[in-house]
């Protein structure tokens, strides 16, 4: 496997990749490719980095962070579905770890609900639940009373 840090010109690969994976962990983002092209780029232009990974015959994954004041937060992870329950995840997780990421940062990755293979993974390589966050969506989208005014 190899790896390299991603330019703007990724973007294109990145905004193809990221609507995978908002299909995959059933995200409710609406962006479509040029949309999550364009803010891919604004990604890499800010200050957020990229990791591509890849072999000889494709890219097949990346990871999008932002480093924080007191953590980095691993904002999207992904790895291609046929490229995937190969050990490409874990190895790609180990560069992050032993390659790019700072040793002594604590890291964060928040997980969907809707994305259960995901949290597993996590877990799988050594990350520990931290805190669940709730939510309540509005009525306009769900269609239910506002409960919210039951518990200011």
């Amino acid at each position: 496997m190899k790896w390299r840090y991603a330019t703007v010109e990724d973007s294109q690969a990145l905004g193809e990749m990221n609507l995978r994976l908002i299909q995959d962990e059933k995200h409710r983002n609406p962006m479509t490719v040029p949309q999550l092209v364009q803010r891919m780029r604004d990604f890499l232009c800010g200050s957020y980095k990229a990791v591509i990974f890849s072999d000889d015959s494709e890219i097949f994954g990346y990871a999008l962070f932002h480093p924080q004041e007191d953590f980095l937060y691993l904002r999207q992870f992904y790895i291609e579905r046929h490229r995937r329950r190969e050990g490409n995840g874990r190895a790609a997780t180990k560069i992050l770890m032993n390659e790019v990421f700072p040793p002594e940062q604590r890291l964060v990755v928040t997980v969907l609900t809707t994305n259960p293979d995901a949290l597993a993974f996590w877990r799988a390589v050594g990350f520990a639940d931290y805190c669940t966050s709730l939510e309540i969506l509005p009525r306009s989208i769900t269609g239910h009373e506002d409960a919210r005014k039951d518990n200011a």
